[in-house]
């Protein structure tokens, strides 16, 4: 499936800001087997007075901006044409949740792909009790790894109902969980959380979801929003699959992921530091628009 994607963020300032440094993971790469980047553009406004591009620990790519004087507003806007390709359908091989510990222990790597990075506590996904007694509730160890993976992203979508009202990019799973409601971002870190409790690794995902309009009825431009869901280690046999818990659903060519970590901090799109006085106000419109089909 191909795509063309447009994302503008916009950030304007009461009062204009001085000497900022910007981190932003906006730039998709290349995933064998699952996606290509086929052209791609970001354009940062006001241009920056330095600008270097690289990579972080989980591979995603960074761009590092700043400015040494004020500015008043800033936008960012990126243009893509993505290729997102099959994956065809796998037999369960992943171990039972009862045998993962020793498949677990065989992995002796800690590249960016480990599943050890991926088990423990992270900066917004802490222990949480009520989650992991949720998700322990659901599983036996007879049960296979992806199993109960499905198990709890099913489990997560009947229990929490999705509202944009609810939550807010500082709010814990912990709160989402308890209130049973939030934005994907909460749904992905509530996930997250009941699978380490599991001894499931796993982590977050941020990217694109196509979105399908009623019957009958038009697209519309930027009506899309950034995405997260969940990426989880299923064992040797099958290694990393990704769910959708706010949707029920595999993550499969409807998705296009930009960025991978432990928790959101790891992915946010746009982060860093400056210096203002005064609020701020922002928007964001997201346009994926599958090629070859009416808009």
């Amino acid at each position: 499936m191909l795509y063309d994607i447009g994302l503008t963020i916009e950030y304007d300032y009461a009062a204009a800001s001085d000497r900022s440094r910007t981190l932003v993971r906006l730039l998709p790469a290349d995933a064998p087997g699952v996606q290509r980047v086929l052209s791609q553009r970001l354009d940062i406004r006001p241009r920056p007075d330095e600008r270097r591009e690289g990579r972080d620990f989980f591979g995603n790519r960074t761009v590092m901006a700043v400015w040494h004087g004020p500015i008043p507003s800033l936008q960012f806007q990126l243009a893509l044409r993505m290729e997102r390709l099959a994956i065809p359908a796998r037999a369960d091989l992943s171990p039972t949740l009862r045998a993962l510990p020793a498949a677990l222990a065989a992995e002796t790597g800690l590249g960016p792909l480990s599943p050890h990075h991926f088990r423990g506590p992270s900066p917004r996904v802490p222990d949480v009790p009520e989650i992991a007694g949720f998700a322990r509730g659901l599983v036996t160890g007879d049960m296979t790894t992806q199993d109960a993976i499905r198990t709890l992203g099913h489990a997560l979508h009947a229990e929490m109902r999705f509202d944009s009202a609810a939550t807010s990019v500082e709010t814990g799973p912990e709160q989402a969980f308890a209130q049973r409601s939030g934005v994907c971002q909460d749904f992905a870190h509530v996930m997250i959380a009941g699978l380490r409790a599991l001894g499931i690794p796993a982590g977050y995902v941020s990217g694109f979801l196509r979105t399908t309009p009623p019957p009958g009825q038009p697209r519309l431009e930027g009506a899309d929003a950034m995405h997260a869901w969940v990426r989880s280690w299923a064992g040797p046999g099958i290694g990393w699959v990704e769910f959708d818990p706010t949707n029920d659903q595999t993550a499969g060519q409807d998705y296009v992921a930009i960025a991978q970590g432990r928790d959101y901090l790891d992915v946010a799109p746009v982060r860093g530091a400056l210096r203002s006085a005064g609020g701020q106000d922002s928007r964001h419109a997201v346009d994926m628009v599958p090629l070859g089909e009416d808009a």
